[in-house]
């Protein structure tokens, strides 16, 4: 061992003997503790415009009555309170068993119950009404899924069903019943072996004029009713949905009420009910699946305003076309599709709201030596991934108001548009509010995993919606069908275009200039002028090739199904056009002023998003490859113009502080560890 060797050990042996400090200077420094304060306290950018006629705008109907049930919900323990950091959060307790949840849905039901919330949900009548009943609903489901499904398969479906689909019979008996919970009704549509397909549904019904009685049976395993909410422990009746076949004759689809437990809840007999089991979201609702063994039931519970069945056995119905008769039985899935498409806008509030909010006060690394870190929202990067989205957001809070005031204002003229609209709608609010919560999540990092902080858990509570009434893909199927037969009626009979924002049609080819400035970019006639090339495009294009496809052989429905990717290019294009339309008009109705400006930078902000997200714009040539490039590069600017405004457009939203999360005040004393004594 050579003498270096043992002058170094020699002096790490003595060092550790030694009880005096060691006099070479610390590498390490102090550093103060990460300050936090809220965002309020913390933005320095004013706010310049008035957040509370911004929201009037955002919510557009009812702002009174959603405050009060918003206190009715805070003030109660059934509700989860809890206190962080002296503010109050309410939030269902997820780590309760299945079982747990669904018993306290139903007490939160009945809490709600008594203090009249559910007043004149069936038996009010008129516009304002309906619109009363759809804000106290998107409240409800700002707070937890399971609390808006069970009451929306109550009250919209089943209450929908006997309303749209009775007559003064039905109404009499089963309304004001169902409104004040004397009995608990589901909606057994869906089978195991048909879902989207209505019209294939295997649940046969015949007629006895024997008895007077029809009798309902389950002939095979593909055909018991599935997903039904309310099936598997309280409801007490369902709507039916089953073909009806009178005298060997098949009549097509039609709807039933079969009561399938009595008042003591008790499954009544030939009825056999099974669980659907754990979900990944939406446990606080009761799913089933129900079998009908040779059911009967009376003849006057067969819902006639389509269509009845006499005593001797006589099908009767002033609709003798079968395909608007079943278009009519639908009829009450359009009011879950509207319920729907606007509570993803409200869930996707909630979700930009917490991340944007925890982003105005979360700092990471330095971009100068020994700086400051910097605020995540002072990323570019960071503003591109939140910012787009909240235009999204501020542009369907426009449309679904107009969807809402469409279907509360429906007329049999209407129905057709108030099909389409709800369709592209709800295709488009839900898909979109998962890629908003699913971003939203990952800018919250480590914390938008917890369930306390909401984001993380809605991803599970609401993917169901891309398929719940309605599989997305199939709807915007829908869409550009209904618009391939406009346009051949108008091509045929030489008939301009009028209705579902179409009439843009009839007028010439929008041109678009060769370079594009940034004024020109950022201007509403240009926007809305490329999204009309787009759609007529699309529209021309996809008719063009299902008439191909025909003239090859294939048959009408076959030329279509062939079509699909046109199809959905198309389905876009509209919902995407109706969705700018819309809130051009909503920002064109304001005075000048600070309102109007903002908006004006949401407009173009989700104009240009939207046409840097859909390749058909390059695919078809609507962009040369540098216009495509000059609008990507206006994205970034606007997000910076609009980054001092963030705190005050999610401040707009109207969202109290208790339905929103502990992070989006204070992510430092939420994680203390006084917190965690508790």
């Amino acid at each position: 061992m050579d003498n270096h060797r043992i002058t170094r050990r020699t002096t790490i042996l003595t060092n550790h003997l030694r009880h005096d400090p060691p006099t070479a200077p610390t590498i390490l420094h102090n550093h103060a503790c990460l300050s936090h304060s809220p965002p309020e306290l913390s933005e320095s950018n004013p706010t310049t415009f008035d957040t509370f006629e911004m929201r009037k705008l955002l919510d557009g109907h009812n702002l009174e009555d959603r405050d009060w049930l918003f206190g009715l919900m805070i003030q109660s323990g059934l509700f989860n309170r809890r206190e962080v950091d002296g503010r109050v959060f309410v939030n269902p307790d997820y780590n309760q068993s299945m079982e747990q949840q669904r018993e306290m849905t139903m007490k939160r039901i009945a809490y709600l119950l008594d203090r009249g919330v559910f007043r004149g949900w069936l038996t009010g009548d008129g516009p304002q009404e309906e619109l009363r009943k759809l804000a106290l609903h998107e409240v409800i489901g700002m707070y937890d899924h399971s609390l808006a499904v069970k009451l929306g398969v109550h009250i919209f479906l089943w209450g929908g069903a006997v309303k749209f689909l009775g007559t003064k019979r039905h109404h009499d008996k089963w309304l004001r019943a169902t409104e004040n919970y004397d009995i608990k009704g589901c909606f057994a549509m869906s089978e195991l072996g048909h879902g989207s397909n209505v019209r294939g549904i295997e649940t046969v019904t015949t007629y006895d004029p024997i008895s007077g009685e029809f009798v309902i049976n389950t002939p095979c395993e593909s055909a018991q009713k599935y997903w039904i909410g309310g099936a598997a422990n309280h409801a007490t009746h369902t709507i039916v949905f089953s073909q009806l076949n009178i005298n060997g004759s098949n009549q097509g689809v039609h709807a039933f009420i079969a009561q399938i437990r009595d008042s003591d809840g008790n499954i009544c007999p030939n009825i056999r009910i099974a669980e659907c089991g754990h979900k990944i979201g939406l446990n606080g609702v009761d799913n089933g699946r129900i079998w009908f063994d040779n059911v009967r039931i009376p003849r006057e519970n067969l819902l006639n305003s389509m269509a009845d069945v006499s005593p001797s056995g006589e099908y009767l119905s002033a609709i003798k076309n079968t395909d608007q008769r079943f278009a009519a039985f639908l009829a009450p899935l359009t009011s879950g599709r509207v319920t729907i498409a606007v509570s993803s806008v409200y869930i996707s509030k909630i979700s930009l709201a917490i991340a944007i909010r925890y982003a105005l006060t979360r700092r990471a690394f330095s971009i100068t030596p020994n700086g400051p870190e910097v605020l995540l929202l002072d990323y570019p990067s960071h503003q591109q991934r939140l910012l787009p989205l909240l235009a999204k957001i501020y542009a369907m809070s426009f449309s679904a108001i107009e969807l809402k005031k469409l279907y509360v204002n429906r007329t049999p003229e209407s129905n057709k548009a108030i099909h389409i609209v709800s369709s592209a709608y709800k295709a488009t609010f839900t898909w979109n509010n998962m890629r908003t919560l699913q971003e939203c999540r990952e800018a919250c990092g480590g914390q938008g995993v917890k369930t306390e902080n909401r984001i993380g858990q809605f991803k599970g509570e609401y993917d169901v919606h891309s398929t719940f009434e309605g599989d997305n893909n199939v709807l915007m199927q829908q869409i550009s069908k209904a618009l391939l037969a406009e346009y051949i009626a108008c091509q045929t009979k030489n008939k301009p275009f009028k209705g579902l924002g179409l009439e843009h049609m009839n007028g010439s080819c929008p041109v678009i200039p060769s370079q594009l400035t940034s004024s020109t970019i950022k201007s509403s006639e240009f926007q809305i002028d490329l999204f009309h090339l787009r759609e007529r495009d699309l529209l021309k294009r996809f008719a063009a090739e299902v008439s191909e496809h025909q003239s090859q052989g294939n048959s009408k429905e076959s030329a279509f199904i062939l079509s699909y990717q046109l199809a959905e290019d198309l389905g876009r294009a509209f919902s995407e056009r109706a969705i700018l339309k819309t809130f051009m008009e909503a920002e064109s109705a304001l005075p000048a002023g600070s309102l109007k400006d903002v908006l004006g930078l949401l407009r173009s902000l989700y104009a240009l998003i939207s046409v840097d997200e859909d390749a058909a714009f390059l695919r078809y040539g609507y962009l040369s490859t540098e216009n495509a490039s000059a609008v990507r590069k206006e994205v970034p600017k606007l997000c910076a113009e609009l980054r001092p405004h963030a705190l005050a457009l999610v401040n707009s939203f109207g969202i109290p502080d208790a339905f929103l999360s502990p992070i989006a005040y204070n992510w430092v004393e939420s994680n203390s560890w006084s917190t965690a004594q508790h």
